[in-house]
């Protein structure tokens, strides 16, 4: 009989912690998260007027017009890339990672110094960056460790002003202005660096109008 209230009393306290742990914790936090941080716990997702999603503000954007603040480079695209051509089947479902070059690695200063071979030149995107009128900073050429990464530094936008200026027909004060507004600051003061988030820029930039 020992045995058998033993077991009995091992099973009720398993079935219990299972509903606590696997059920009723679950559900609490998803209703915290929702009742107290409802935008982060559905994915940060940034709208449109309509209600329209167009991103995250936590997972980066390939930019590269001359109207828009582009993004720093990625490895994966955005884990937006042809998926005709994606032999690996690495973007079925998005991926993040670096490169995993060193400093000194043949293929990423290529990618970044360029290449003059006539059998296979590659523009560089040191050159890219300068033949636009932009002064290349590390965030602009450095792919971020998770190639996801929504943000550039302050001196990475403030580098791109005259170019969007130009192709706006816009003031540079007034970009200025848009970049200190959408600039966030080291978390709690102390920690990381200031970043401003590319795609929240450029929408703010979408609604500025043309002075020409």
């Amino acid at each position: 009989m020992s045995f058998a209230r033993e077991a009995s009393r091992a099973i009720r306290s398993t079935l219990v912690l299972w509903v606590i742990a696997a059920i009723i914790y679950p559900f609490v936090m998803i209703a915290f998260g929702q009742i107290v941080f409802p935008s982060q716990a559905n994915g940060s997702l940034i709208k449109n007027q309509r209600g329209q999603v167009l991103g995250s503000a936590l997972i980066g954007q390939p930019f590269t017009s001359d109207r828009y603040f582009n993004s720093r480079p990625s490895t994966t695209n955005y884990s937006t890339g042809d998926r005709q051509k994606d032999d690996a089947g690495v973007l079925q479902t998005g991926v993040s990672g670096a490169s995993n070059l060193a400093p000194s690695n043949p293929a990423l200063l290529e990618r970044i110094q360029g290449k003059d071979d006539p059998n296979k030149r590659v523009e560089g995107d040191l050159n890219r960056l300068k033949t636009v009128g932009v002064e290349p900073t590390a965030d602009l050429v450095y792919t971020s460790g998770s190639s996801l990464d929504p943000h550039i530094t302050p001196a990475a936008a403030t580098a791109q002003i005259a170019r969007v200026a130009k192709a706006r027909g816009l003031q540079p004060q007034q970009l200025e202005t848009l970049i200190a507004q959408n600039t966030n600051g080291r978390f709690l003061g102390i920690f990381g660096e200031p970043g401003v988030n590319v795609l929240k820029l450029n929408l703010a930039l979408d609604g500025l109008k043309s002075v020409s």
